[in-house]
């Protein structure tokens, strides 16, 4: 089939690589001319493992191609994917949706022929029927259909490759057999194909994401419990996640869930709410307890170094909200490494996907380019993200200091075994802060 997708972030980007891959041919769209020049070199945007040799060999295959030509590809697809971005409103719950409507107008203005448009961007309840609203001159050449990704960073083409579920969403059965046909080299590997109405397909996208964030939110409260009570929440969380019921997926205590998806679509979905009238108590609670969670793990630090931080030497392994991504969005570090460095404490740090803008400005915070330079002679080692590089260090040789301590956010080492080597060592929902 023939598809355009509009917009090269992560979700068109990821979305038209992996359609290419699968026998398409995918024009996707940016109005970024330097972003599709980096493209058409061969250079990805986005940090993801594995996409720049997919992107390389869809390209050379003449099967990806990349454009800021909006009519001449849509002119050549048969299937438009809107993958644009859906922030919040800054400041409030609301949900951004005019780079969505924007698109829809630019589709009507360069359409001759029928047209199914599929929103992969993540939006509201309704949305679609906003979009019908817009192309009613028009109507009959589009069928407009709701098709959520489901895709996570960092383990994105596996997740295209093998999805647990493909959620297909219109108020016209006739475009059922479309999508199926276009997705039928994943159907045949066992992805279940799953039909909705347009308005049942967006809100699935809301409620998954926001009852993984509420896992997470509830096991990082009943990590703040263990810890006074002098329980393991690594044992708590294998015994509730070894019922089937539950699942043991997305019960890690840690930081506060960061990233493109969590935040924004728990504020999303309580905004949709308020729409409907429907008081959506608990997801208000998770967004809540999250954002207090920031707080908590970054103020815990004064319990570790005392109140005065001027001069303290502090190395923090790994940036990102989670490893495998270069994505920085809500991360705990944009508010610990500040929050550290207005303290006075002297702050170092090494991501394995790069040195952030987000930090540059910033007085006493260095990137550095490995493991080795961010934990010399610091006085406190804080493990922020699971970078796979991260879970065998020998502390002892990185730091040379006597009475150096070590701060994991992500439990990544055996408490009784730095007891053993007689390292000073903290981490999250074991007895540590009571």
């Amino acid at each position: 089939m023939k598809l355009c997708m509009i917009g090269t972030g992560y979700v068109g980007l990821v979305s038209g690589t992996c359609f290419a891959d699968i026998g398409n041919q995918v024009y996707c769209v940016d109005k970024d001319i330097n972003k599709i020049k980096k493209l058409n070199s061969g250079i990805s945007p986005i940090y993801e493992p594995g996409l720049d040799e997919l992107i390389k060999n869809n390209f050379n295959a003449k099967r990806l191609i990349f454009t800021t030509d909006l009519n001449k590809a849509i002119s050549a697809s048969d299937i438009i994917f809107i993958c644009v971005g859906t922030p919040n409103k800054k400041g409030t719950l609301n949900v951004d949706l005019s780079f969505v409507y924007k698109c829809v107008r630019e589709i009507l203005l360069h359409t001759k022929n029928k047209k199914i448009i599929v929103t992969k961007s993540t939006v509201p309840v309704g949305t679609g029927d906003e979009i019908e609203k817009i192309l009613k001159k028009k109507k009959k050449l589009f069928s407009i259909i709701s098709n959520p990704e489901f895709l996570r960073e960092g383990e994105a083409i596996r997740d295209f490759r093998y999805p647990d579920r493909i959620v297909i969403g219109s108020n016209n059965k006739n475009e059922f057999n479309t999508m199926k046909k276009l997705y039928s080299p994943l159907i045949s590997k066992g992805a279940k194909f799953f039909t909705t109405t347009r308005r049942g397909a967006e809100l699935i996208k809301y409620s998954a994401n926001a009852f993984l964030a509420t896992k997470i939110t509830f096991i990082n409260e009943l990590a703040n419990l263990c810890e006074k009570s002098g329980i393991d929440v690594e044992d708590v969380a294998l015994g509730i996640g070894s019922d089937s019921r539950i699942g043991s997926r997305f019960l890690r205590a840690g930081p506060a869930y960061g990233g493109s998806c969590f935040p924004k679509d728990t504020k999303g979905l309580v905004s949709a709410g308020e729409k409907f009238k429907t008081n959506l108590s608990i997801v208000k609670s998770v967004i809540k307890s999250n954002h207090d969670r920031v707080n908590l793990l970054t103020k815990r630090v004064h319990k570790i170094l005392g109140n005065n931080l001027k001069n303290k030497k502090i190395g923090i392994l790994g940036v990102t909200f989670k490893p495998n991504t270069d994505d920085m969005r809500d991360s705990t570090s944009l508010k610990m490494i500040p929050y550290y460095c207005k303290k006075g404490a002297k702050v170092t740090y090494y991501d394995p996907s790069g040195e952030k803008f987000e930090f540059k400005k910033l007085k006493n915070c260095e990137f550095k380019k490995n493991i080795n330079d961010t934990c010399k002679d610091t006085d406190l080692i804080i493990l922020l993200t699971e970078w796979d590089e991260f879970k065998s260090l020998d502390f002892k040789k990185l730091n040379k200091k006597r009475n150096f301590i070590i701060y994991d956010l992500r439990n990544l080492y055996n408490p009784k075994e730095m007891l053993n080597k007689k390292i000073k060592y903290f981490s999250v929902g074991r007895p540590n802060f009571n």
